[in-house]
């Protein structure tokens, strides 16, 4: 299917769906409004080669910026407006607060933001940040939208409560109750163990053994006994592992004492998007950035499009390129995103968590959709993923 053909196809849908919004909003003679959008990021200094079955993805986010940026500007032709996307591009050893503040600050109200969780908030406390809306597509700190929430800063992708949830509702729906969790010794793995433990709690899942892994992080010179001697724990369902950095998780499967499958941050994962994904429309965005980038679409590349998509989708509704009004209504009930998961997705307004779908998927299939069917909430199921409001513990006047 040629490049030219996807385009024309995805025009004629645009157009379907805004035979209802144009006449409502579209003024005749009205001067043309122009969105500037900033996106943000730092790159990562590659990590230590555990495979060579995965490259490095330095560039991860900016094809979905862009790929959001011309479906708004698509958008646009029927509604009078345009989107322009200017990229800044940290190298890892710059100083990425300095760049705000030459670059950004005062000229960009909308901001996307792909860096690493310790930077997030210091840009968002920023003086020019208070006039601006920041949208993370990077970070998963249920942190980030609890105690340290930010009143201008919203989350894109699911934080570790939400996917830690996610594989609870499964394990459940399987009867698969019994854990065996093993922890890295990463700052990062600690927090997703955390989350872990607190879903377990919230659905009455037993974590029958807790270890952290303590061997050789290289793997492949100790299968053949660590992992057998180290998994020689009490029965259970599942080994659940925190391994983030991937610096052992993979190396687990079919290789521990019972044959259990394997979950967590490797075997089958909790994630916003992946490349097995093809239904509600997925496969047609699947190929469309494949044919861009020339890879598959990650995580931050789909925050990235959800960020800029979200500002097309409120500036279409409200007409208004002031962010006095744009906000509010993202963060309105009226406000929908099509994120192409099969239900409409939306901002949480106590802690700024972008509501949705979380896939579970193995390498190579996608295996479920949570929230999974049978888990109710009195206003949405989405909400039974994650925080929910009388949870949170987020105070919106910072």
């Amino acid at each position: 299917m040629s490049k030219r053909f996807i385009q024309i196809v995805f025009k004629i849908v645009i157009a379907v769906q805004l035979i209802s919004i144009v006449p409502a909003y579209a003024k005749p003679g009205k001067s043309r409004q122009t969105y500037a959008i900033a996106y943000l990021t730092q790159e990562q200094a590659p990590p230590p080669i555990l495979s060579n079955v995965e490259p490095f993805i330095k560039n991860k986010g900016e094809f979905g910026a862009e790929l959001a940026i011309s479906d708004n500007n698509t958008t646009g032709e029927f509604t009078g407006q345009h989107f322009s996307l200017k990229k800044f591009i940290v190298p890892p050893d710059g100083d990425i607060i300095d760049v705000f503040n030459k670059d950004i600050a005062g000229k960009f109200q909308y901001i996307v933001v792909n860096a690493p969780a310790e930077h997030l908030n210091q840009l968002a406390d920023l003086p020019a940040s208070k006039q601006a809306l920041l949208f993370d597509v990077a970070t998963r700190d249920n942190v980030l939208r609890n105690e340290q929430c930010r009143s201008n800063v919203l989350h894109l992708l699911p934080d570790r409560a939400m996917r830690a949830d996610a594989l609870a509702q499964y394990m459940l729906k399987k009867r698969w109750i019994k854990w065996f969790l093993v922890i890295g010794a990463t700052a990062e793995d600690r927090l997703f163990a955390d989350a872990i433990k607190r879903s377990a709690k919230r659905f009455g899942i037993e974590i029958v053994q807790e270890k952290t892994w303590e061997h050789t992080f290289d793997a492949r010179r100790t299968v053949q006994s660590d992992v057998a001697v180290f998994s020689q724990v009490d029965d259970y369902d599942v080994l659940i592992v925190a391994d983030e950095q991937g610096e052992f998780g993979e190396y687990l499967d079919y290789r521990t004492w019972l044959p259990r499958p394997v979950i967590g941050t490797q075997g089958l994962k909790a994630v916003a998007w992946h490349r097995t994904h093809e239904q509600w429309g997925a496969i047609q965005i699947q190929n469309r950035f494949k044919e861009q980038a020339g890879r598959w679409m990650e995580e931050q590349d789909y925050g990235a499009y959800l960020a800029i998509r979200a500002i097309g989708e409120a500036a279409t509704r409200t007409q208004s390129i002031d962010i006095q009004a744009v906000k509010p209504y993202m963060l309105s009930d009226q406000f929908a995103l099509q994120g192409y998961k099969g239900t409409p997705l939306s901002f949480r307004t106590w802690d700024g968590q972008l509501r949705q779908p979380v896939l579970l998927a193995a390498p190579m299939s996608l295996v479920a959709v949570a929230p999974i069917e049978g888990f109710l909430h009195p206003k949405t199921e989405l909400d039974t993923l994650g925080t929910d409001q009388p949870e949170s513990q987020c105070k919106q006047d910072k």
